[in-house]
């Protein structure tokens, strides 16, 4: 009969070692084999806990102990645990093992060193397909010396027998004798950036992406979600970079002397992006390589030390469920209080439970919304009660998002500030599915469950769209949270004024590709956070005497006597092609990827100026794409009077501008304080002119709305509206709560 290694260096194990170094172990092994980047190092092995129990006769203390356990109880939980660790911290350690440990640790170290190690548990019922551990047992890092050694060891040993180990094993029906615990010694990476990597999406379960988490120092605190990570997405095959999103990180964890602490990040990195391009898109295709081998898709941890990448564990991707048919909407029509990363999908209503450490999981009763500041492992019994979880820290790949995600429970991560918003007793909706928690209890499909607040007085869902106006990116992620339906009038002045040059001064200095790009990038601030609302952008309608403050406009740009009625609107891209063509080209470049992105004309003087503007609108392509809408807008006289021939030239939609309407139609300007008094945007004549459009656009199919001041302001301008069959509203921000009531009630009208 074969004896057992006790301790067995990684070149000797692989995947089918499990019984003999538990599941982590095994695919250390394997991967060391298979050629992949992993520090070296060795496992005490099953056989050394099993000699370790035999001479200690510990077996039969610790069933009696769980025999007799309520694990449903925490208190009880609590104190099994601690009577088991303590029998095994206490009890003797035995000397073939120490003799062995010591023996592997040297040839580690090599001569005349002793190595900084990092140790970990590897269960046999660990980092298996459909179950995960999650790093229920310990990790010691930076442990150095063959007593220290010795220590961590016992410590790993004593950690299968925590709490929330041993729930996890009675929640998965696992048998306290058919688990194993084996002990992982690795040569410790001192990691400047560290993270964790799955390839697949394990909140959409897109099977095209690989998602990458990543944390400057150890990558411990990633685990237990103590802070809110980098978060990069890749393309399969391709290995483009999707997206980016940096999280600001003020501490990080790492050696510092002879001990491994948190202490503060050097305030030049705190806001930097953690990785290169080029490292993203190397762990991408580990990823994608540790899935090939696995044939199945991979939890992966990683480490960067001196620009080199380690890979320190992979486990099998756990509860990969089908959700493409499951409906977790809350109607768009209700605003969130409170936002963050979405870790688990689908929606969770109940009594918002706030605990500040897991010696408080005693508050939480079934179908209640556990709180914390961060959700670690020692919440598990708290978490199969709750209905919901929602933390301050913690990315997608903490433990928290793990096991919610395996345990089929709606959780939302990395807030911020959630402990604070939300208060103990406080009855909330949780979307796990988009990252959103809402006041007051919602059955799916926005069918109030609570009475909180009844339909009537939020305003619920209308027929006629509320859109907003909106101008700065600044706010675009902020507004983009509200009640709308996307932005009925997006002005292009702000964002040209940031950019600073005149853009025919741009063509010029031969910098007018830097000008697009700076337009794609304003413009895709708003286009991501509304997606996939629609935006209607109203093209640059810049004064003369506006585009003269730009950097080198008084060398384009003509001195008038009144700007408002001069080289403006549809007549200046005529004149201007060359300039138009910027924004076109940017507006090209984002619907690649925003379809939800429209255009709009401002101050169109005739039909035949739109329907040159609209041959310039062709020639860069736009109109291939069937989805794509050609606006107007409706500010002077002759947009009323000729609103039919400016249907025939071929638009979508039109937006009515009541202030330049009402200033010319009443010849009154607005902005003079003589005359201001006479302005009325109320008056028969305006409100003749606005039912007139609609009526006709109604009458050809071409969707209508407003963007002016008059709907932002008076209620009975909504009534107005409503009634005459306006397709959508658009109004400032401040105005959208009650707008949207405001229609509510007017389409309720009995």
């Amino acid at each position: 009969m074969t004896t057992l290694p006790l301790v067995i260096d990684f070149n000797d194990i692989d995947k089918d070692s499990i019984a003999l170094v538990g599941g982590k172990g095994a695919n250390l092994g394997e991967m060391v084999k298979a050629g992949f980047p992993v520090p070296a190092g060795f496992a005490v092995t099953v056989p050394s806990y099993e000699l370790f129990l035999k001479e200690n006769d510990i077996a039969k203390k610790i069933y009696e102990i769980l025999k007799v356990t309520d694990v449903e109880d925490p208190a009880q939980l609590e104190n099994a645990s601690k009577r088991i660790e303590k029998i095994i911290n206490t009890s003797k350690f035995p000397e073939s093992v120490f003799s062995d440990l010591v023996k592997s640790y040297k040839k580690l170290s090599g001569r005349f060193s002793k190595a900084l190690v990092a140790v970990r548990s590897s269960a046999t019922a660990e980092d298996l397909p459909g179950m995960s551990f999650a790093g229920q047992q310990a990790t010691f890092l930076n442990v150095k010396g063959e007593s220290n050694l010795q220590v961590a060891v016992r410590e790993c040993w004593a950690s299968l027998f925590t709490p929330r180990a041993i729930y996890y094993r009675h929640s998965n029906k696992i048998q306290i004798e058919k688990v194993g615990i084996s002990v992982i010694v690795q040569k410790m990476i001192q990691s400047e950036v560290s993270g964790i990597m799955f390839s697949i999406d394990p909140v959409t379960n897109r099977k095209d992406r690989i998602i990458i988490d990543a944390v400057w120092g150890l990558g411990e605190m990633i685990v237990q979600g103590s802070y809110i990570p980098d978060h990069y997405v890749v393309q399969k095959e391709t290995f483009a970079i999707l997206s980016k999103e940096v999280n600001d990180q003020k501490m990080q964890y790492i050696k510092k002397g002879n001990e491994t602490k948190e202490v503060a990040v050097p305030k030049k990195n705190i806001t930097r992006i953690k990785l290169s391009e080029d490292q993203i898109i190397s762990l991408a295709k580990i990823a994608q390589k540790l899935q090939d081998h696995y044939y199945f898709p991979q939890d992966i941890e990683w480490a960067l030390e001196k620009n080199k990448l380690y890979i320190v564990q992979t486990r099998p991707v756990t509860a990969i469920r089908d959700i493409k048919n499951t409906d977790n909407s809350i109607s768009s029509n209700l605003t969130p209080i409170l936002k963050g990363i979405s870790a688990s999908p689908g929606i969770g209503t109940g009594t918002v439970k706030i605990l500040k450490s897991p010696k408080e999981i005693d508050k939480i009763q079934k179908g209640d919304i556990l709180v914390a500041p961060m959700t670690s492992p020692d919440y598990v019994p708290a978490m199969k009660k709750a209905t919901a979880i929602v933390t301050d820290q913690g990315g997608m790949t903490s433990h928290a998002a793990i096991v919610s995600r395996e345990m089929g429970i709606p959780c939302i991560v990395g807030t911020k500030d959630g402990t604070k918003i939300l208060k103990d007793g406080d009855i909330v909706t949780v979307n796990g599915t988009t990252g959103e928690v809402f006041a007051g209890g919602y059955k799916i499909k926005d069918q109030p469950a609570s009475t909180r607040e009844t339909e009537s007085t939020r305003g619920g869902k209308t027929a006629t769209k509320l859109y907003v106006n909106l101008a700065e990116p600044d706010r675009a992620k902020e507004v983009a949270k509200m009640d709308v339906d996307g932005i009925g009038l997006l002005r292009a002045e702000f964002m040209i004024a940031d950019i600073g040059i005149h853009p025919k001064e741009a063509i010029k200095r031969k910098v007018q590709a830097k000008f697009i790009d700076k337009m794609v990038d304003k413009l895709t601030i708003f286009c991501e956070a509304f997606a996939p609302r629609q935006i209607v952008y109203r093209a640059t309608d810049f004064k003369t005497n506006e585009y003269r403050s730009l950097e080198g406009g008084k060398h384009w740009e003509p001195v008038e006597p009144n700007p408002m009625l001069g080289f403006r609107g549809a007549f200046r891209y005529i004149n201007d092609p060359e300039v138009f063509n910027l924004e076109l080209q940017a507006i090209k470049i984002v619907r690649k990827k925003f379809p939800n992105l429209q255009i709009m004309i401002p101050f169109v003087r005739s039909p035949e100026e739109l329907r040159r503007v609209r041959r310039l609108v062709k020639a860069q392509g736009l109109f291939d794409d069937p989805h794509f809408k050609f606006w107007m807008m409706v500010e002077i006289p002759v947009n009323i009077i000729m609103i039919e021939e400016f249907i025939k030239v071929g638009i979508d939609g039109i937006s009515i501008g009541s202030n330049d309407l009402t200033m010319l139609m009443q010849g009154t300007d607005r902005d003079n304080a003589t005359v201001a008094t006479e302005f009325n945007e109320m008056s028969p004549e305006i409100l003749w002119a606005i039912k007139k459009v609609i009526k006709t656009c109604n009458k050809y199919g071409v969707t209508s709305s407003i963007c002016g001041q008059a709907a932002s302001t008076y209620d009975e301008m909504i009534e107005i509206l409503v009634k005459a069959g306006v397709t959508s509203i658009s109004v400032n921000p401040d105005a959208i709560t009650r707008v949207r009531k405001a229609i509510y009630d007017q389409e309720n009208m009995v």
